[in-house]
């Protein structure tokens, strides 16, 4: 349901307003917008498809985050878990819990995804050491990491499109 003033306009993608907006308003639309990316059942074209609206759960948190977004054999959305929570740098990441998740929604390929509070979007030699732990782990049981995105105020990292996955 869309957030209140808006209103679907005839031309799909495009909404109506008869008053003037808050700041809040604005930011519910955005998060609306966002969520509507990531619904059970879209497919997964590109590693863009899916950061707008991480960007907008993530970026503006305090602490890090580690999830991932489940998909099936035709990446299409299954579901998104934040599965880890840490602190302000780090959060501790099993590999084992990942799987159990994988296995529990049957998904046959992943897009890992975290944030960095600090804004910056590069990654650590801990990230890079992480993701192929995990890839290798879910190859064992033929899932396929696809992704792994890195998101912070400023922007992005995406290991595919580095070439790193």
């Amino acid at each position: 349901m869309l957030p209140s003033p808006f209103k679907a306009s005839d031309t799909k993608g495009n909404y109506l307003v008869n008053e003037t907006l808050t700041e809040e308003a604005i930011f519910k639309m955005a998060n609306y917008l966002a969520k509507q990316r990531l619904k059970k059942g879209r497919s997964v074209s590109s590693p863009d498809t899916c950061v707008s609206y991480l960007q907008t759960q993530l970026q503006t948190l305090e602490r890090e985050v580690f999830g991932v977004i489940f998909l099936d054999q035709q990446h299409r959305i299954i579901t998104q878990e934040t599965l880890f929570y840490g602190t302000i740098n780090q959060a501790s990441v099993y590999p084992r819990e990942i799987v159990k998740s994988a296995l529990n929604h049957n998904a046959a390929a992943v897009i890992l995804f975290h944030n960095h509070p600090s804004g910056a979007t590069d990654p650590s030699p801990a990230d890079d050491q992480l993701t192929q732990q995990i890839k290798k782990t879910l190859d064992l049981i033929e899932v396929h990491v696809l992704d792994h995105l890195i998101l912070g105020v400023n922007g992005h990292y995406s290991y595919a499109q580095t070439g790193k996955i």
